[in-house]
């Protein structure tokens, strides 16, 4: 006989269908009749568990996913007209769209296009199925000390990449650190979202077991301290990473009863691209706790 906790995990598994569903076919038809079907659930009883489930009725959950789909692509280094963005997300026309991106956002499209601020949407974002999904995810762990070589990146995120380019330089050219062998770690010194561009500091770094040898990159040793952390897996591109980073300060650290440690986070990058696509690029946040 069935048990109560096979049917929870049975009513769990047609929902999270339902919401994998959404977020692969935004650009579709995500009418009630149509999500109804999907789930295998009546229509009449669809909209009210759907709510129940998710925190929020289904019209006002696909307009979020579909509005965050047309955030990132405005945010993508590929320029995104709003007006693309507009129909992309399902609106009939670029005005509807900007009025329900300032509404859901507090900032017009074009706005969030020029100047990406992920702390402003992470405190407006709030789906209360995604918060838990991800605080569900958060692990603690004890992270041993690591030895790295470091070069410190000076000035805009988005030049970070012309930094990393040097860092693979040095990786071929020394024989230290490699890649197929060595981890790859990121320490943004500075938020990117509050600190003026030209302040930004961010150290690109690959595991050692010697002594860094003396080289014209800026290349210095660092250590990584050891001690308990919360780690979390970001998906997708790291230009968007404030998305998975956020709710854990938001969601997960005030009713977690831990503490901030005196350390930036630090990211340890899992993908090598590019072998990997963007879109599946795998990233584990380390966010040290006393």
């Amino acid at each position: 006989m069935p048990t109560q906790l096979d049917a929870t995990r049975a009513y769990t598994k047609r929902f999270d269908t339902v919401l994998a569903y959404i977020e692969t076919h935004l650009d579709g038809d995500l009418s009630v009749e149509a999500l109804s079907g999907v789930a295998n659930f009546s229509k009449f009883h669809f909209h009210r568990q759907f709510a129940a489930y998710v925190g929020m009725p289904v019209a006002r959950f696909v307009q979020l996913m579909r509005l965050r789909q047309a955030a990132r692509r405005l945010a993508s280094r590929e320029f995104c007209a709003v007006l693309d963005a507009a129909f992309e997300a399902g609106f009939d026309s670029p005005e509807a769209f900007s009025r329900a991106f300032k509404r859901a956002f507090g900032m017009a499209p074009s706005a969030f296009r020029e100047h990406p601020n992920w702390e402003v949407w992470s405190a407006t974002f709030v789906v209360p199925y995604l918060s838990r999904k991800l605080t569900m995810q958060v692990q603690i762990v004890d992270f041993s000390p690591t030895r790295v070589a470091a070069l410190e990146h000076r000035g805009a995120i988005g030049l970070v990449n012309e930094s990393v380019r040097r860092f693979i330089d040095w990786r071929k050219q020394s024989g230290q650190s490699p890649v197929a062998s060595s981890r790859t770690f990121g320490i943004p010194r500075n938020n990117p979202d509050t600190t003026p561009a030209d302040a930004f500091r961010f150290d690109i770094c690959g595991e050692i077991h010697e002594p860094v040898a003396a080289n014209d990159y800026g290349i210095r040793e660092l250590a990584i301290p050891g001690g308990r952390c919360a780690v979390v897996r970001h998906t997708g591109s790291t230009d968007h990473v404030g998305e998975t980073i956020y709710p854990i300060y938001r969601d997960w650290l005030p009713s977690s009863g831990e503490e901030l440690r005196d350390h930036p986070l630090f990211f340890h990058y899992l993908s090598v691209f590019p072998e990997t696509p963007q879109d599946q690029w795998q990233t584990d946040i380390y966010i040290p706790l006393v």
